[in-house]
């Protein structure tokens, strides 16, 4: 039985306009773009959090008095989880350094030196909240290239799965970090106190955000395609 004859015309067509299997311009441009729009969508989504979360939480830096969230006393929980850090910090360091003790629940010394206080803004709990912001608005290369040829449920079963565990993984990381960036500035306040508002305020802040980054990337570069 004899086909139908194909139009040649129409599959060139079909590949310049960027609508074909193998795409056009509009697909490789879309594709050069792709990881400039990535990274200004992380940056503002990273703005816009860190803003929120300074306008939505209220307390004083140096742990005194109440914390607030919607004006709701939420001391009980970053004290909480104050205390958890300072006994983690404390069995780490002291592991290594015996010369340290504790003066109470959150602050511990040096026999000869400084030490530290930690306090409710010593938690991980704002870049966690920036994490999930962060993997909330990072979109997906399933979504962005969706068209009408492609099964509904095939682009839904791989659009965003991954971030479900993404997203626990990296509130994981955030903490293991958080620690090991206390734990570090405990250990030079033994030898040199005078450092702690550099280590504190500068140092260990931008790497913190910067080994944000770069998990944030891992998921974006390895676990996203």
């Amino acid at each position: 039985m004899p086909k139908p004859a194909s139009n040649p015309s129409a599959k060139r067509s079909n590949s310049k306009d960027g609508s074909g299997p193998t795409g056009g311009p509009t697909a490789k441009r879309s594709a050069r773009l792709a990881p400039y729009i990535d990274v200004a969508i992380f940056m503002v989504t990273l703005f816009l959090a860190n803003w929120f979360w300074k306008w939505m939480i209220h307390g004083d830096e140096a742990g005194v008095g109440a914390v607030t969230c919607f004006g709701l006393d939420v001391t009980a929980v970053f004290d909480a989880y104050a205390r958890h850090i300072a006994s983690v910090v404390y069995a780490v360091v002291h592991y290594f350094r015996d010369s340290l003790y504790m003066v109470n629940e959150t602050t511990m010394r040096f026999v000869e030196g400084g030490g530290t206080h930690i306090v409710w803004s010593c938690t991980p709990l704002k870049q966690m909240f920036i994490w999930v912001c962060l993997m909330l608005t990072t979109p997906n290369y399933k979504l962005l290239t969706f068209n009408s040829k492609t099964s509904l449920h095939s682009t839904l079963s791989t659009l965003n799965w991954n971030k479900l565990w993404f997203i626990p993984l990296g509130l994981v990381f955030i903490h293991v970090v958080n620690l090991a960036r206390i734990c570090a500035i405990t250990a030079f306040m033994e030898f040199h106190p005078e450092w702690f508002e550099l280590l504190h305020t500068y140092i260990f802040k931008y790497l913190f955000y910067g080994l944000m980054f770069l998990f944030w990337v891992l998921y974006v570069e390895k676990v996203r395609k």
